[in-house]
């Protein structure tokens, strides 16, 4: 069993590249936070593997979201604070895992990549 960590952030925001880059560190440690000590120990010994996806907006970010929920896949939601680029309380980002890349998977397998 492989491990990885996925953060997925919003593309109808068209946050600036710093923004973006904040946010998807945010929401790994957020995320990282959450797991499990044995998956945070596999994923840091297999090399830390992380991806970057794209959701379309607010609505299947929280479909992502709820998925993970459901499957017990560590995640959550981070929210800026509104001191630079959009309104304060707008989310931004999920964080999910580190956890079983095949569980993952199953949730963001069809996201495109950010780029």
């Amino acid at each position: 069993m492989m491990y990885k960590q996925v953060i997925v952030i919003r593309s109808d925001l068209e946050l600036s590249k710093g923004k973006l880059a904040s946010h998807a560190a945010h929401a790994s440690i957020s995320a990282y936070k959450k797991a499990k000590p044995e998956a945070k120990k596999r994923w840091e010994n297999e090399g830390q593997k992380k991806v970057v996806l794209m959701a379309k907006n607010l609505d299947e970010l929280k479909k992502i979201k709820a998925k993970c929920d459901e499957l017990k896949i560590p995640n959550t939601l981070i929210k800026d604070a509104g001191l630079t680029e959009i309104e304060p309380g707008t989310t931004t980002a999920l964080g999910i895992g580190p956890d079983d890349e095949k569980k993952i998977d199953k949730v963001t397998g069809s996201l495109p990549l950010v780029k």
